[in-house]
């Protein structure tokens, strides 16, 4: 008998209420295709969260997020927010730190069709998430940014070897799942202590993976082997505000940020999450890619799969991801791809590539 998986759906803010159904419906689809179960469940989130219960993130939202087997995450518009929830922790760091959710896992992956800076780049980005030079995330209570005088302002970058080695082994064991090449980028030539540790520590874990290739680059370094050579890399990790700058430069090389998906991740827990914002001008026009988030929900089912040992919901992230390729490869894109489809126009033409068999052979 299959497992009925439980999964949340957040629409968020902006061009969030387009995407995230379309992922939803694509992943339905997909599923239908494997003979997997999903109950989805629509919780309250962002803009119309603050209306509703006058706080982005209600506490009944977390509360069922803790029952689920993982959830679907659109972007939100936090800065449109009013005070005090403006300034406070946006809704996606709430999750990511009440969760533990400390490995942002970020492939850049070129689509025929995606009009790719590079042609034929293939790496991810794994991203420290939970510390590192984010003032939001990066102490235990408060924020790491202050300013003691006016005209003054000091941010604390925290590294420990602790976080390190949880993160650094995740992305070993995801370089010894593709290519077996893993590169660490870091600033130890100026920030030696931070950056440094981050460095070191994933040095000395790599001696656990002796079959993975290991090299390391500075951050600025780093950014011109992206744009000259980005198929050289397979796998990339770094610290968290450095992750964020490569990955959305990745997505523009691969084809556009409106492609590249990812996933927020745990041990036992996993939230899918494009990595683009919420694109409030568009929002509404049925004009928004969503390939970006119904790629994310396919690393979603490909984790759970694996979490699960079940090759079912391995099979329906593979099926997910064809459909996309098939599509955008067949001349149906969305206009930042250079195309003309819709919103919805691209999601009907994804759902059709699938009940017509992409993905199964």
């Amino acid at each position: 008998m299959s497992t009925t998986y439980r999964l949340g759906v957040l629409e968020g803010d902006g061009i969030g209420p387009e995407i995230v159904p379309s992922a939803v419906e694509i992943a339905t689809a997909a599923a239908h295709a494997t003979g997997t179960t999903i109950d989805w469940v629509t919780l309250p989130l962002g803009a119309t969260a603050i209306e509703s219960h006058g706080t982005p993130v209600p506490h009944e939202t977390g509360t069922v997020l803790a029952d689920l087997d993982g959830w679907y995450l659109g972007p939100h518009d936090s800065v449109s927010y009013p005070e005090p929830h403006k300034s406070a922790l946006n809704p996606s760091g709430t999750l990511r730190k009440h969760f533990g959710l400390f490995a942002n896992i970020r492939p850049a992956k070129s689509c025929p069709g995606a009009k790719a800076v590079c042609e034929n780049a293939d790496l991810v980005i794994v991203r420290e998430n939970t510390e590192g030079f984010y003032a939001d995330r990066n102490t235990y209570a408060g924020t790491g940014e202050f300013s003691p005088v006016e005209g003054v302002a000091i941010a604390m970058g925290i590294i420990t070897r602790a976080a390190t080695e949880r993160v650094a082994r995740v992305a070993f064991e995801l370089a010894r799942s593709r290519r077996k090449k893993l590169t660490i980028v870091h600033k130890a030539n100026v920030l030696k202590l931070t950056t440094g540790l981050f460095r070191t520590v994933c040095q000395e874990v790599a001696q656990e993976y002796p079959d993975v290739a290991v090299d390391d680059f500075h951050i600025d370094a780093m950014t011109v082997h992206l744009v000259r050579r980005a198929q050289d890399f397979d796998v990339i990790v770094t610290e968290n505000m450095f992750g964020d700058i490569l990955s959305d430069l990745a997505g523009e090389i691969s084809g556009s940020l409106g492609t590249a998906p990812s996933i927020n991740a745990s041990a036992d827990r996993a939230m899918a999450q494009a990595s683009h914002g919420s694109a409030p001008d568009i929002a509404g026009q049925n004009i928004a890619n969503p390939v970006a988030m119904i790629l994310s929900g396919a690393m979603l089912f490909e984790w759970l799969g694996a979490k699960h040992g079940d090759a079912a919901l391995a099979a329906t992230a593979k099926i997910i991801e064809a459909g996309v390729a098939q599509t955008i490869a067949s001349g149906t894109s969305t206009r930042d791809l250079g195309g003309s489809a819709s919103t919805t126009e691209f999601t009907a033409a994804v759902v059709k590539a699938i009940e017509g068999g992409a993905g199964r052979g």
